[in-house]
């Protein structure tokens, strides 16, 4: 399997946000790899950025340039996660949406491309996770760590040169960071494409946020958000991915 260099980092000027939703109050767009949501201390420019300027050139229909300084990111991707980011538009309503966020009201759905072959067809995957006391930039399954659930769903596997790789979907029940990568990893079928916890390859993290559904607190609206799937996906398990809008 060829998969591209590490990802490349981007700044605001080197594209548009792909809107996937907007209301009055919300906006969901499509976070591409090598991009950070929120600032991290060292002045690195994010896709809360991006965002915010789209809307101050009114480059965003619907939502007008005078929104830009309240638009706040609700969620939260790792730097080389692609997918749906939602965010809310006014200051105002931005609690409700923060509300649902914490209590896991939203429903969300990850496609992942784990290393090697996968032998159950489904597993619910609850491991406490907490951080790493010998690196910080990891978690790890702890026995006194936070509450995690996972719910993985294996939708295809292929052999590839003499290794095997499996395509599931995730369905996250709670929001640990890194939960998906440590749960797979835990499991001992890390993410293709992850350096912290799987073989330290170069390639591109196999992790894309695809599906948020939810009931809108604000208008009471039933909201379901579809990413399109990546091309690193469509082009390993390009039946299976054509399948996926309807799940």
């Amino acid at each position: 399997m060829q998969e591209s260099a590490t990802c490349r980092r981007y700044a605001p000027a080197d594209l548009s946000p792909r809107v996937l939703y907007v209301s009055e109050t919300l906006l969901a767009v499509d976070k591409p790899a090598g991009i950070i949501v929120h600032g991290d201390g060292t002045g690195t420019k994010t896709l809360t950025d991006l965002v915010r300027n789209a809307v101050e050139r009114g480059a965003i229909d619907h939502v007008a340039p005078t929104c830009a300084p309240e638009i706040q990111a609700l969620q939260r991707l790792d730097r080389d996660t692609t997918g749906i980011v939602l965010f809310s538009i006014c200051k105002h309503t931005q609690g409700a949406y923060d509300a649902l966020i914490a209590a896991h009201g939203a429903r969300k759905h990850y496609l992942a491309v784990a290393e090697g072959r996968v032998p159950w067809d489904q597993r619910d995957i609850r491991v406490p996770i907490g951080r790493d006391r010998h690196d910080a930039r990891r978690m790890r399954a702890s026995r006194t760590g936070k509450d995690a659930h996972t719910e993985a769903t294996v939708l295809d596997r292929r052999r590839i040169d003499g290794r095997w790789y499996t395509l599931l979907d995730l369905r996250l029940y709670s929001g640990r960071k890194h939960q998906i990568r440590v749960h797979l990893a835990h499991e001992g079928f890390p993410l293709v494409g992850d350096a912290l916890y799987g073989a330290g390859d170069t390639r591109s993290l196999m992790l894309h946020a695809r599906r948020l559904a939810f009931t809108d607190p604000v208008s009471r609206a039933l909201v379901d958000i579809h990413a399109p799937i990546p091309k690193r996906f469509r082009d390993l398990f390009p039946r299976s991915c054509a399948r996926l809008f309807d799940m």
